[in-house]
């Protein structure tokens, strides 16, 4: 069982987001904001085999995140993309959330390395 690191801004989408990774069958630790972030990131340092980030965090915000987090949280970065949004370079990965085996398949691939 995989322990994903799920980040937005968006409670709701947060939260589907959380019950879809449940549903394949890992475990999911969320965070709510940028500063539920950092505090969840620095308690669970290290523990973590992915971290996702929501579209709905501004693409500066995310940057802010993975320096931050990459620090304790060492594990490759799953950034999901609004439409026509650059790709995260800082992420091992960026997809558009709203074709869902596209998201299921880059958390796959990100987990198998």
């Amino acid at each position: 069982m995989a322990r994903i690191f799920s980040i937005s801004y968006d409670p709701t989408l947060l939260r589907t987001r959380e019950l879809l990774l449940q549903q394949m069958g890992h475990s999911v630790i969320s965070a709510e904001g940028f500063a539920q972030a950092f505090e969840l990131c620095d308690r669970a340092s290290g523990i973590f085999d992915l971290m996702i980030l929501g579209h709905s965090i501004p693409q500066s915000d995310k940057r802010a995140i993975v320096r931050r987090c990459g620090e304790t949280c060492r594990c490759p970065v799953l950034a999901l993309t609004r439409v026509n949004e650059e790709p995260l370079q800082e992420a091992a990965r960026s997809v558009d959330p709203s074709n869902t085996r596209d998201f299921m398949a880059a958390v796959q691939e990100l987990l198998a390395k």
